[in-house]
Formats: C-alpha cells, structure tokens, sequence
C-alpha cells in the first residue's frame, strides 16, 4: 500500500468517526438542556441509530454493491448529511429534531460499512494492515470530545448546539474529500441479490452450534445494558457536577486503543470464554460503579467506569467478531459479520433504548435524576445475561490469526 494510499484512508476514517462523535455522546445532555425532553425521549433519538443499523444491510446490499462506486456514495451520503446536521442544529423542537435525525441515521450507518470498503479494498494484506487505518477512527472520536470538552467548553457554557454545526462542517469536508479516494467499483454489479443475501441469512446455520447460540443471545441481551451508557452516561455525569464530561469520556476510547493491543494476549493466555467473560463482567462493574460514584470523593469510581470502557468493548465485542469470523469461515463471513451486526446494534440496543429511557423516567426527581437505582439496572442486568453465559458456553480452542 502506497504512503499516499494509507494517508487518505486514515483521514477517510478520522473524519468518519469525528463526525459521529462530534455530536452522538452529548446529544442526550443537549435534548435535556436545550430541548427540555423527558428520558423516553432521548432514548428515542438514540434509537435512531438502531434503525440506521438495520436498514444498513439494504442500502449496501442492494444500492451501494450493485449500482454505485463505495467512495461516489460515501461522498454524497456525508453531503447530504451536512445539510441534515445544520438543520438538526438549528431546530429547537423535538418534533422536528427526531424525523430529521431518523432521516440522517439512516443515511450515516451504511457509511460505516462504506469506508471499511473503500479501505479493503486498497490493501493487499487486510490482516496486518487494517489496524493501522482503522485506529485513525477512534482517534478521530476522542480529537472531537477532546476538542467539544477541553478546548471549546461548550457542555459548561450550554452550546452544544454547536456540537451539531461541528459535524454538519467535518461531514461536508469528508463528502468533498471523497470524490478524491481510490475508485471502488460496485462488486455485485449485474449480480442477482436476494433478500437472504443482504441479511446475511445463510449464516443462520452458524446457530445450530450450541455454542455460538449461547454466545449470539448473549451478544443481543448484553447490549440492552449498553444502551444505557450510549444514551444517559454523558446526562448522567453533566447532571452530578463532573467538568468536561465529554472530554473525559474520551479516555474510554484511549483505553480502547490499549486493551485492544492487550487483546491478541489475553485470548492466546486464557481462551475465549475467560475472555468473553471479563468483558461481559467490566460492563456490570461500570454501571456499579456509576451507581456508588460521585463528582466529589467518589470521582475515582466515575473515572474508572469511564475507563472499563476498552475491556467493555474490545473483550467481548472484538473478540466475539474474531470468534464469527473463525466460526463462518471465508464461504459466509461477510454475511455472518452482517447477522451478528444487525442484531447487536439493530435489536439488541434498539430494545435497549427504549428500556433505558422510561427507566430514568421513573426515576426523576424534583432536582434530577436517582442515578444509583438507575445504573443498578443495567448493572444487573448484565451480571444476568454474564451467569447464563458462563452457566451454558463450553470453552472452545480456536486457532485465531491477531
């Protein structure tokens, strides 16, 4: 891969993820403070981007692979989307704010998938090379909390409006550099696509492993909880006094980055189940320490909940992806990838949005919220779904390429 080729792809991915996170962390403070909402419907905005999850797999499968080059498409999607941000930004009715918002989900989700194949298909080794564009992404995501919560101070100064002018300009920026990305031709150009194809069906048969069916309901009950730190950490942490909440939420991202380069490691020492097991478990420490924490004493607690997140994540979420990819093999990866996606982030955390929001409902009060009773839940709930996992998964010796 060429010096100029790995420098386009990783500003492709900064900007993808600078612009998500330029405004998906604080739009729950925001709809609090500025729209004045109740919970059930900030976690209806955040449900947006469950449906974006599910319609994905059609607008990819049955568009973007079939008619139009990836970086053409990818180019008029972050355009459109600029437009859809500066309006969203602007509107101070929920009313508005939600049609616009589902509108503009649908249309950024695909995009995900987009630049992974603007990017796969560039490199002649995926395997060793992807890593190194692919971490251009989180960085883009802290570069923007960083920036929304140490440099601009706009959750202390109640502008997070400009959260959303902030990603309408980064969107633009990338539509426009898109059209200068490597060409990627559709790859199922005259091909017959079937609705099983796009779903990603036929790894369906992935399931009849008793094994792989108690790690895929795992996967779908556990993201219910974390739903919860999507849509209600960063009100959360707003609404007990913690400064620059954004900005120090972007330490779970760095910790990402950390724990994913400790991955390779711990799965090659301890196996998969132990792995999948210390993600699913960091998720129910999280919530408990959220729940026990505060912005003075208890400080530490917040900032080590913050912090769990690269175990939440790579642990049990990377992992189980390598684990699909070994379990489907090269005939049904694709697909089996897309099935695991569309279920997680489509209906996992679709239910979880909508649980989590008339839960902090219940529990407002006259001068907030009870956060302790509300983190409980999603606490839990995942030490639930984390005693069935370890109850029925059979650890299993899987020969993974990191």
């Amino acid at each position: 891969m060429k010096g100029r080729i790995q420098l386009q792809l990783s500003l492709m991915m900064f900007l993808e993820f600078f612009v998500w996170g330029s405004w998906f962390v604080t739009m729950g403070t925001y709809l609090g403070r500025s729209l004045n909402t109740d919970a059930a419907a900030v976690g209806t905005a955040y449900m947006t981007q469950s449906w974006g999850a599910i319609v994905a797999p059609f607008i990819v499968g049955l568009i973007a692979d079939r008619f139009f080059a990836a970086q053409r498409m990818l180019g008029v999607i972050h355009i459109a989307g600029a437009v859809l941000m500066y309006f969203i930004g602007s509107t101070q009715e929920f009313a508005v704010f939600y049609p616009l918002l589902l509108v503009y989900m649908v249309l950024y989700m695909p995009t995900l998938a987009l630049a992974n194949s603007v990017a796969f298909n560039q490199l002649s080794d995926p395997s060793k090379q992807f890593a190194r564009i692919r971490i251009w992404g989180t960085i883009g995501w802290i570069v923007a909390g960083m920036l929304i919560g140490y440099v601009f101070h706009w959750e202390a100064e109640n502008l997070l409006g400009y959260t959303f002018m902030l990603a309408s300009g980064s969107s633009l920026a990338l539509g426009l550099f898109s059209f200068t990305l490597p060409d990627t031709p559709p790859k199922s150009k005259g091909d017959r696509i079937t609705l099983s194809d796009v779903l990603g069906l036929e790894a369906l048969s992935l399931l009849k492993s008793r094994n792989y069916l108690i790690f895929f309901l795992s996967s779908v009950l556990i993201c219910i909880p974390l739903a919860f730190y999507y849509s209600f950490a960063n009100p959360f942490l707003n609404e007990i006094g913690m400064d620059n909440a954004a900005g120090n939420m972007t330490f779970g991202q760095i910790s990402e980055v950390i724990f994913l380069l400790l991955l390779p490691v711990f799965l090659n020492r301890f196996g998969l189940k132990w792995t999948l097991i210390v993600g699913m478990l960091a998720w129910g420490v999280r919530y408990t320490l959220f729940a026990y924490g505060n912005a003075d004493e208890g400080a530490w607690m917040l900032f080590a909940g913050i912090v769990l997140h690269g175990i939440c994540y790579d642990f049990f979420f990377v992992s189980g992806q390598i684990y699909t990819d070994v379990k489907a093999g090269p005939r049904i990866r694709s697909a089996a990838q897309g099935l695991i996606t569309l279920a997680t982030y489509g209906v996992g955390m679709l239910i979880g949005y909508q649980v989590c929001g008339s839960i902090v409902d219940a529990f407002a009060t006259a001068d907030g919220h009870a956060w302790r009773e509300i983190w409980l839940y999603p606490a839990g709930f995942s030490y639930v779904v984390l005693l069935v996992f370890i109850l029925f998964f059979r650890n299993e010796k899987v020969s993974y390429k990191l």
